[in-house]
């Protein structure tokens, strides 16, 4: 690993850029392939950067395409500081970093500190000895008395949170798969050198850091076991009920109080480079919110976090409101990252949709509620085309997590497909290789960008229309928002900001709704939300299913 501190990129002003910002995560080898390989690459992403900006979205998001043996799909980092072979080199990495600055996109990236890969110099050596300089930089411990792992820890991929080590005879921890052990951050000097890691990335120009399982980060250092979870309302959160991971309640392997430091020194590091930002990715079942409002606080940690809440299968007036208000409860002074895809989950048009027939308008009123929310938004490459999850053969699964809970589960392949680029090509325009790493669904070759840009109609450039209006109304980006008090099944809210106040109402019921507006708010001007027409007349909205009124209000 090569630290080098030589600025490439000047850092970009506005510090608060992230807040109210649409970011578009972009899952590099699933993107373009440039060299006909079957995987997607850095030189592919900066092909396709124009695209990604003529959508009109603030930032893009790299999924990690760091050095790795590729066990979690590069989630298993052997080297921080440097770009593996499969993506390309740093070369390419600056590259694509001056052409999205140049197109006035900023840059996330994917920052996977909680674990590295076993490959990582710095765990081979730990694993070593006992008294090497580096043995203590993972969560090693010694067995009990009969041999068995020192707590009941689970890992979220299956089994046993501890692997058994013949050379230290000793186990170590891991959070995910065995071969991801977890560093151990009560030992400052791995946190002083991840820290230099981060540097790295700063000097080079990023202008801010998803952090994966940003609560992972420490454990409990007296090895407390985790007692079971009886809250039958928090089964599900944290992983699937196929998985025994969900029957625990995590006290004591992650979400520690100890990090609450640890991030206040990340933060410390990013103020001392000009408009650079951090959103976490926290997953802390029935306490997420808690969790999010502690790493958000106090303008010192986090400038944002996103949860779970809205990737589930529930799209209902009921959900999306209760979710929002008890963020705005809990989290008095953070930022929300608002999501209904990513790479981890179900695409959500397949979750939200109850047929085919409807999957169109479901798309286009899916994007309508996204970008009336408050908060910053993040889009999942491919939801811009109407792609559902795909359906994949057991032997055409990658994903080590789907392998292990298959058929039960079927891991997260389904949303990792190719982006489709063009119609009548090989593989849709992703690759020239014979068999791409994933393969190009048939339903999903239908919805090819190039066939798309073509419609005026088409999804994609709905999209493009509602970020627009997003863009348009600063109520949208940072503005207060206010949930109306109703009887009816809907999803009504204002936006206001200034002397600008705007009406929602979504109906996302498959049945007619009359809506009255509220005595004392006076609507001066409809403002149809791209795509949708719904009636209005004396002082009540009129809606068909799925569907959504705006207008103006005094």
């Amino acid at each position: 690993m090569t630290l080098s501190h030589a600025p490439v990129h000047k850092p970009q002003a506005q510090s608060d850029w992230w807040k109210g910002a649409v970011i578009y995560q972009v899952y590099p080898r699933s993107f373009q392939d440039t060299t006909g390989d079957g995987y997607g690459d850095l030189a592919g992403v900066t092909k396709r950067l124009p695209y990604i900006a003529s959508l009109g979205v603030d930032a893009i998001w790299l999924s990690p395409f760091f050095t790795s043996p590729m066990a979690d799909m590069g989630y298993d980092v052997s080297d921080y500081c440097n770009v593996d072979p499969l993506f390309g080199t740093l070369a390419d990495f600056d590259a694509l970093m001056a052409e999205a600055h140049r197109l006035g996109l900023k840059v996330i990236i994917d920052q996977v500190i909680s674990h590295t890969s076993d490959q990582h110099p710095w765990f081979v050596d730990s694993r070593a000895s006992r008294t090497n300089s580096k043995a203590d930089w993972y969560v090693w411990a010694n067995p009990k008395p009969d041999g068995t792992a020192p707590t009941n820890w689970l890992s979220v991929f299956g089994g046993p949170a501890w692997e058994w080590d013949g050379v230290r005879k000793q186990y170590y921890m891991h959070s995910f798969l065995a071969s991801q052990p977890d560093l151990n951050f009560h030992n400052p000097e791995v946190q002083d050198a991840l820290l230099e890691t981060v540097r790295f990335w700063l000097d080079r120009g990023v202008d801010g850091f998803r952090l994966d399982t940003v609560n992972h980060y420490f454990h409990d250092k007296l090895l407390r076991d985790n007692p079971p979870l009886f809250d039958e309302e928090s089964f599900g959160l944290d992983a699937s009920d196929v998985n025994p991971y969900g029957m625990q309640d995590h006290l004591y392997d992650k979400t520690r109080p100890e990090n609450i430091e640890f991030l206040k020194r990340f933060r410390a590091l990013l103020d001392e480079y000009e408009g650079r930002a951090t959103v976490g990715e926290v997953g802390d079942g029935a306490r997420s919110l808690k969790t999010v409002a502690a790493y958000t606080s106090g303008n010192d940690k986090l400038n944002m976090c996103y949860t779970f809440d809205l990737l589930g299968p529930d799209f209902t007036a009921k959900h999306i409101r209760g979710s929002v208000e008890t963020f705005g409860k809990v989290v008095t002074d953070g930022w929300v990252c608002w999501a209904f895809s990513n790479h981890d989950v179900v695409r959500h048009l397949s979750r939200f949709s109850e047929g085919a027939e409807e999957q169109t308008r479901v798309a286009k009123l899916a994007i309508c509620v996204l970008a009336s929310l408050r908060g910053s938004i993040c889009l999942y490459q491919g939801e811009e085309l109407g792609l559902t999850e795909a359906e994949l053969a057991f032997a055409d699964l990658r994903d080590p997590y789907g392998i292990r809970f298959w058929p039960a589960f079927k891991g997260r392949d389904g949303c990792r497909t190719p982006m489709v680029w063009e119609t009548g090509k090989q593989n849709s325009g992703f690759s020239t290789a014979e068999k791409p790493w994933l393969p190009v669904p048939y339903a999903h070759a239908m919805h090819a960008a190039d066939a798309q840009e073509r419609r005026p109609d088409s999804i994609l450039n709905h999209y493009r229309a509602v970020l627009s209006f997003r863009k348009s109304h600063g109520a949208l980006r940072d503005g207060d928002m206010t949930f109306l008090k109703t009887n009816l099944d809907v999803l009504a809210f204002t936006r206001h900001k200034g002397e600008h106040t705007l009406l929602f109402v979504f109906n996302l019921t498959r049945k007619r709704v009359e809506f009255p507006v509220p005595k004392g708010m006076s609507v001066t001007t409809i403002l149809p939300m791209p795509g949708f027409e719904p009636l209005f007349d004396g002082g009540t909205v009129k809606l068909e299913g799925l569907d959504v009124f705006c207008g103006i209000v005094a």
